[in-house]
């Protein structure tokens, strides 16, 4: 990987400038905020936080785009649960774009009506990430847990792509691996940007996809690649870095608290501190996290981490050591 440019991988978030530069200091590059725990699907590999019923309220979701977005925040991830049950939500996408965030991406579902992610595209949103993981209505129903919204969906995405910018998120287990070419092959022609394939937790390892040409598609194909050299998309391998460079400039938030990651934090994993200390003190405990933890040693880094945060970390650990 060290020969190889991270801009090469195809997830926009990640540059060798960025590898090359992430400190304590630098600007912030990413954060995701789950927003609630809500969500209409009922997907049976689903991560989300299982606790209680919780919607950030509004002025804290505020209070935490302006607290970052003052610190350069480049990216910002809206998700959940359901990001689009979340009543404010086009008023936060409106505050993230006043602050100057240059790209402000939705995790979705897809059922929402079109009115809806219209305006969030009017608003400033210019990155959806739609889940669909069939190639049929029946196979969507039961991946979703019973919601009947294939037409919906699959409408949405096709005209959402043709506003924006859009990738399909496939999770992949025992119930849909078997189909798997079958809705690559389907999403293919939603025109989206590109396609997401990834094993679910509970599953972790891709079987009987075939190397087809999608040149189109650099995160498919970076997938697809990883596949053929019998790497899979989840784990932690020996000759791999034991560090994380990524939580330096790059955080995930549920309620109060931030989080190493948002595999971290769906997991399970503790979070690192508290939102409403100061960005430097924030800072400041990401980086002893990211100097003391060790991530073969920590469960959830090593079975869970993905292949793409993987490359990120040891080209990361390859320029710090040949400076």
């Amino acid at each position: 990987m060290n020969d190889k440019k991270l801009e090469q991988i195809g997830f926009y978030t990640l540059t060798d400038a960025r590898c090359r530069n992430a400190s304590a200091i630098s600007p912030l590059w990413r954060c995701e905020i789950l927003l609630t725990n809500q969500c209409n699907f009922s997907c049976h590999y689903c991560r989300g936080r299982s606790e209680e019923s919780y919607t950030m309220p509004y002025l804290e979701a505020e209070r935490i785009v302006k607290k970052f977005a003052s610190h350069d925040l480049k990216n910002i991830r809206l998700s959940g649960g359901e990001p689009t049950q979340y009543v404010m939500l086009r008023r936060l996408v409106a505050t993230c774009k006043r602050s100057g965030i240059e790209r402000i991406a939705i995790s979705t579902n897809g059922s929402a009506g079109i009115w809806l992610y219209n305006d969030l595209i009017d608003l400033g949103v210019n990155d959806f990430s739609i889940s669909l993981d069939a190639c049929c209505a029946a196979d969507n129903k039961r991946m979703n847990g019973g919601n009947d919204s294939w037409n919906t969906v699959t409408d949405n995405i096709r005209k959402i792509a043709k506003r924006t910018y859009v990738t399909v998120g496939v999770v992949l287990d025992d119930n849909n691996m078997p189909e798997v070419n079958k809705i690559i092959e389907f999403i293919s022609g939603l025109g989206v940007a590109d396609i997401r394939i990834i094993s679910a937790a509970q599953h972790n390892k891709l079987e009987n996809i075939s190397m087809v040409d999608k040149t189109k598609f650099p995160i498919l194909n970076y997938r697809l690649s990883n596949h053929n050299a019998n790497r899979n998309v989840r784990g932690i391998m020996h000759k791999d870095s034991n560090s994380c460079g990524l939580v330096l400039d790059d955080m995930a938030i549920w309620k109060d608290k931030h989080y190493p990651c948002i595999i971290y934090l769906r997991e399970g994993g503790s979070p690192i501190g508290d939102t409403n200390k100061s960005m430097r003190a924030i800072r400041e405990e990401r980086l002893k996290w990211h100097k003391n933890h060790k991530s073969k040693e920590d469960g959830i880094c090593s079975k869970n981490c993905l292949d793409v945060c993987i490359d990120y970390n040891n080209k990361f650990m390859y320029s710090r050591s040949i400076k």
